[in-house]
């Protein structure tokens, strides 16, 4: 990834030195071009016998269409203005605004669109002279093509008593929006310092609170970070932003130079200079400890999530199987069971951490934005529904069939192995208590604490399986086998073609309908081959083979009919939901409105809970009708780097995710991941209070 980054760098910078750049055909102040305009603006009428005047380079930019930061990052070069030919100009420094970030093909990059003034203060060699100006500037402008431009500039100031210009209001918005010292700010620098994995580390306190902060670094030898996760707590007034380095043009390790911070929220910025203070590792092993806690018990209440209602089929039918067998066979398969758990969640942490790395947006269940996934794991779904109707046995190999008699039970190791994994996979679109943390902490961090949270996640999760495998007298106090487990497994196997169906939903939103219904059917098929492939096999069982295959063909219909009081409530609270827009919840909350930001998915289940039991139903549909709440949905169903960049702000990685904002809470108010009506109530009622009173830095 890094080297694509590098690579379109030199691109673009080849590119730019090939390009002739557009030339002016005389001084004035003001130029223009295909792409916008610039002028030399004054915030006087004349030098006014002072020693320095205040002027401006202003940048009007047509729409697509930007400049660059006196940082540009990974490409680009900011504005620059010689004064060859100027009369009466002892020097001029060129100050600049808080920066925007731009995000293109995995470049990013700092600079301005729209209108843009940078603010000029020019010293005078006599005061009591004019002040003639001869500029020529250098900047260039992207949008989907980089043009770099020449613009030639005149400006002359008389000597005398000066008044305000046209221009100098507009030349003070500028002016303010240039980061200073973070007291004069309401800003205070409480932690620059490396992370035990080489990253950094950067804690501000902030008084008014800060709303959608975004932090800049930069050090004289041009180290290159990635783009910072920032996270918000105690309702703005503490930011928590870590980033690493990428570049290996720095020398030396993050302490080896100061380093620049700029910290911009909206029209405030704050700038200092600090040394970066080393990791401190024992702070560090408390903090992963305690999470590893947390992931431990959020793994284990996920067992308990509605959307694992297939996997609890599985370990119902693993544990009724067991009935009346050896202790030695019971311990050996729940050990198996719970490997194929632990080593899921192993997998996942290899593939969040290498996604990572590679700068793409990592997250719980973010593989079911895949449609292929999605269809890989409608087919296993089936395939496991069609074994437990007893349409078929999945073979194994002779070994592990071998070592499967030798344990005592058909299945063997390997089968009790594969349970464990799909169960694993089941559970991935739901989100229990503790979990959204767990996976935040995680992903904010190395590769190491990466591996260590999941597998504290799994080995949670795994628990059960543990337990019974400590004590084989759990499964050994359950009824025999009998014909009541044939029932029970066909039950459960139409419970699994639900879930397929469900997922064929989630397919349908993600491709369109006709890939959803070949999927469907090519699913139906299947089932239909292995109904007959047993009938040929047994015929003198085709009345109980056909039910599954006849009971399938009934689900989409029986989908239909029980889903619609579910789609005529959510159809119901739909006029509710206004598009995500993250820049319209600081202006509704500036003035005097309250927000509710809901992050869903089709794919998320406990999502869907959250709405069906607190959202669309109760105080809270009531308190949403009454029509002073804004309630913005954002869509996480398909792969959306603004979404995951918004949870990231609140250090999660998983969904569902709900916030409430207000002028009690300008920040916003994150709620738990299972909704409660009492959570949701109390949240609009506190961040529906005036903000407290600024304290004095």
């Amino acid at each position: 990834m890094k080297a694509i980054r590098t690579m379109a760098a030199a691109a673009l910078a080849v590119l730019c030195a090939l390009t002739p750049p557009a030339r002016a055909e005389s001084a004035a102040a003001w130029t223009s071009n295909d792409q916008g305009s610039v002028g030399l603006l004054s915030a006087a009428t004349a030098t006014g016998g002072r020693q320095t005047v205040q002027l401006g380079l202003d940048f009007r930019l047509k729409p697509g269409w930007k400049i660059y930061w006196r940082s540009p990052g990974d490409a680009g070069f900011p504005p620059s203005v010689a004064w060859t030919g100027s009369d009466n100009l002892a020097g001029a420094a060129l100050s600049w605004p808080g920066p925007h970030r731009f995000s293109i093909s995995g470049l990013e990059t700092m600079g301005y669109k729209g209108e843009v003034v940078l603010p000029l203060a020019v010293r005078l060699k006599d005061p009591a002279r004019p002040l003639v100006l001869k500029a020529a500037v250098e900047y260039l402008v992207c949008a989907v093509v980089c043009i770099p431009q020449h613009a030639s500039l005149a400006l002359t100031l008389p000597a005398g008593p000066a008044q305000p210009g046209p221009e100098a209001h507009l030349i003070s918005r500028f002016l303010a929006r240039v980061p200073g010292p973070p007291a004069t700010r309401g800003m205070r620098l409480d932690a620059v310092e490396a992370t035990p994995e080489g990253g950094l580390r950067v804690v501000v306190e902030a008084d008014p609170p800060l709303l959608h902060p975004d932090l800049f670094l930069e050090r004289a030898d041009q180290m290159q970070f990635t783009p910072p996760v920032i996270r918000l707590e105690d309702g703005g007034r503490r930011m928590v932003a870590t980033t690493a380095p990428v570049s290996k043009t720095g020398s030396g390790g993050l302490s080896a130079q100061p380093l620049t911070l700029t910290i911009v929220d909206g029209d405030r910025g704050a700038e200092a200079v600090a040394t970066v203070a080393p990791a401190r590792p024992g702070a560090d092993a408390r903090a992963l400890l305690a999470m590893l806690g947390v992931a431990l018990l959020g793994g284990l209440l996920l067992n308990l999530m509605p959307c694992v209602l297939p996997v609890l089929s599985i370990k119902v039918l693993g544990v009724i199987s067991h009935g009346g067998a050896e202790r030695r066979a019971i311990r050996a398969s729940f050990l198996a069971s719970a490997a194929g758990i632990v080593a899921s969640f192993l997998l996942l942490a290899l593939a969040a951490a290498a996604l990572k790395l590679a700068g793409r947006a990592v997250g719980w269940g973010v593989q079911f934005q895949q449609p292929l996934f999605l269809i890989a794991l409608v087919a296993v779904v089936t395939l496991f529904a069609a074994n437990l109707l007893s349409l078929f046995e999945i073979p194994l190999p002779a070994w592990a069939a071998r070592l499967g008699e030798r344990h005592g039970h058909g299945g063997g190791p390997v089968g009790h192995f594969v349970t464990g994994m799909f169960a694993t996979l089941l559970a991935t679109p739901c989100s229990a208590p503790f979990l959204g943390t767990a996976v935040g902490f995680a992903l904010g961090r190395g590769v190491a604490d990466i591996l260590a949270i999941f597998l504290a996640l799994g080995l949670g999760m795994a628990l059960p399986y543990l337990l019974v495998a400590a004590w084989p007298r759990l499964a050994q106090s359950l009824p025999r086998p009998g014909r009541w487990m044939l029932i029970l497994r066909r039950l459960l196997g139409v419970a699994l073609l639900l879930t397929g169906l469900w997922m064929l939903s989630v397919l349908e939103v993600e491709t369109g309908a006709r890939a959803a219904l070949a999927v469907g059917l090519l699913m139906l098929a299947l089932l239909a081959l292995l109904a007959a492939t047993r009938r040929l096999a047994a015929p003198r069982r085709l009345p109980l083979a056909a039910l599954p295959v006849l009971a399938a063909l009934a689900v989409p219909a029986t989908g239909l009919t029980t889903a619609a009081p579910a789609r005529d409530a959510a159809a119901a609270a739909r006029h509710l939901w206004h598009p995500f827009d993250r820049a319209a919840i600081a202006r509704q909350v500036a003035a005097g409105r309250l927000v509710f930001v809901d992050v869903t998915a089709e794919w998320c289940i406990t999502c869907q809970v959250n709405k069906a039991t607190v959202v669309y139903r109760g105080r809270v549909a009531q308190r949403l009708d009454q029509g002073d709440i804004m309630a913005m949905q954002a869509d996480w169903t398909r792969p959306d780097a603004g979404i995951a960049a918004y949870l990231a702000g609140f250090g999660r990685y998983a969904i569902p995710f709900d916030a409430v904002y207000g002028p009690g809470a300008p920040a916003g108010i994150a709620l738990p991941e299972l909704l409660s009506e009492d959570a949701v109530m109390d949240a609009i009622a506190r961040a529906e209070k005036a903000a407290p009173p600024a304290r004095s830095p």
